[in-house]
């Protein structure tokens, strides 16, 4: 059974000018990399997160701070296909403007970002030695999703649910979905420390995992953008 959370019920304050932002930089930016054709891949490879550049098995790469930090950002606005841009996006788009609506833009633009980057650093380090490059914005969204974790959890989401060739919509709390969001990506990381190789390929499970994490305890750090109550509707 699969869940895909479709929007939320809540009703928000001010306009999400920074998930409508970051949405459309992914999509401008999903294009570019379709343009470049055969030479996606050398874009891919340059700009992704390869472990092995970082953190061998022996020890800390010899990086500058530039070579450092600039695939870790960069990476967050490259996608691997439609199904990952389209999921990511319309994760962000359900969960992303009602954080932004209650912490403000600019607190909202940092979680995110460090969401990303504490993500891309816990890939890293679980992921020694691997040569295989990780892209996409999962991990700064999944600290996006870690802040509505704690900010509204009895929020109602409105969500489609898939049973081999059935589907139906169905709303659930939001402490519901996400927890078992994150379960999944937790089990699913942990089961792959077992089994991963310096070339093994796959989800970058603990980006997502040190995302959550960072966006939760952002959330329960910052104080909240005073607009009068925040109300479900219904």
């Amino acid at each position: 059974m699969v869940p895909l959370p479709l929007t939320d019920h809540i009703r928000r304050r001010s306009f999400w000018f920074i998930t409508l932002a970051l949405i459309i930089a992914n999509v401008w930016v999903f294009f570019f990399e379709l343009a470049q054709g055969r030479g996606i891949n050398r874009l891919v490879s340059f700009y992704g997160i390869v472990p092995a550049r970082y953190l061998t098995r022996y020890g800390f790469a010899n990086l500058t701070v530039a070579g450092f930090l600039v695939p870790v950002f960069v990476s967050m606005f490259l996608h691997g296909g439609w199904l990952h841009l389209l999921g990511n996006m319309l994760f962000l788009f359900v969960f992303g403007r009602s954080v932004e609506d209650r912490y403000g833009h600019f607190k909202f633009l940092f979680l995110y970002f460090l969401s990303g980057f504490a993500g891309a650093i816990l890939h890293i380090i679980l992921n020694a030695g691997s040569r295989l490059p990780s892209i996409g914005a999962s991990g700064a969204i999944a600290g996006v999703l870690g802040a509505y974790f704690v900010s509204f959890p009895r929020a109602r989401i409105t969500t489609l649910i898939f049973l081999i060739f059935f589907f139906w919509t169905i709303e659930l709390p939001a402490i519901l979905v996400l927890g078992y969001w994150f379960l999944i990506q937790f089990v699913a990381g942990y089961q792959m420390l077992a089994i991963q190789s310096a070339t093994g390929g796959g989800v970058a499970w603990w980006a997502h995992v040190g995302g959550f994490m960072t966006g939760l305890m952002l959330a329960v750090a910052f104080r909240p953008v005073q607009r009068g109550r925040v109300v479900e509707v219904q």
